[in-house]
């Protein structure tokens, strides 16, 4: 069974309560997601390899370190991860972003693939998949189902905030999947929205109803 990794930083914890509060604007809501991002991306590399070398500093020889192994790719679902891609960028500025497009068909209420770019060498890479939300699971099951079919062997599921009910489907049909959470909230309500979540991440990021 895949790992459940809630994050408890001090710094995330508070910059998600101002995420959370309805009275923060587009704007401020935009900048507090991409530095939350930010502050998860250093906590979700924790276990990226390393190799030593040397360098030269202004006084002598150092034994240092750099990252190796597996490439990163970073797969926002459209269109709300687009909104926690900078961020992480900014931390890790070589790695490649591929984007994956669902959207929800009205009648099953499945989520439906319409778009799909990725890097060429999938295989190498170390994917983190991005939505702030874990709501159903839906989404970010397909979008795993995705990479896999395409090739991807290694991948880990970014979300700001999940509910229980995302997070047990996520972990039953993708369980060599690791979730990462800022949150884990308490429930979904009737319509499928996170209690007591953040609302709809995709229109308080980008100003829309």
């Amino acid at each position: 069974m895949s790992k459940l990794h809630v994050f408890d930083h001090p710094l995330i914890q508070h910059k998600l309560t101002y995420i959370r509060d309805k009275e923060t604007g587009t704007k401020e809501f935009r900048e507090l997601i991409d530095e939350v991002a930010s502050l998860m991306a250093f906590e979700i590399t924790r276990d990226l390899s390393t190799e030593d070398v040397e360098v030269e500093t202004p006084v002598g020889m150092a034994k240092s370190k750099v990252i190796s192994g597996k490439k990163l790719g970073l797969v926002p679902i459209l269109r709300a991860g687009l909104g926690m891609v900078d961020g992480i960028l900014k931390l890790i500025p070589a790695a490649k972003v591929g984007h994956i497009g669902l959207y929800r068909d009205p009648e099953t209420l499945m989520p439906v693939e319409y778009y799909v770019k990725l890097p060429t060498d999938i295989e190498e890479r170390e994917f983190i998949v991005i939505d702030p939300m874990l709501a159903t699971g839906g989404s970010a099951v397909e979008a795993i189902n995705s990479l896999k079919k395409r090739g991807a062997k290694n991948m880990k599921l970014m979300c700001l905030v999940g509910a229980p009910e995302g997070v047990e489907v996520v972990q039953e049909a993708h369980p060599d999947v690791d979730i990462y959470l800022a949150a884990l909230d308490v429930k979904l309500n009737e319509k499928g929205y996170i209690v007591p979540g953040l609302g709809d991440a995709g229109d308080r990021l980008f100003g829309t109803k």
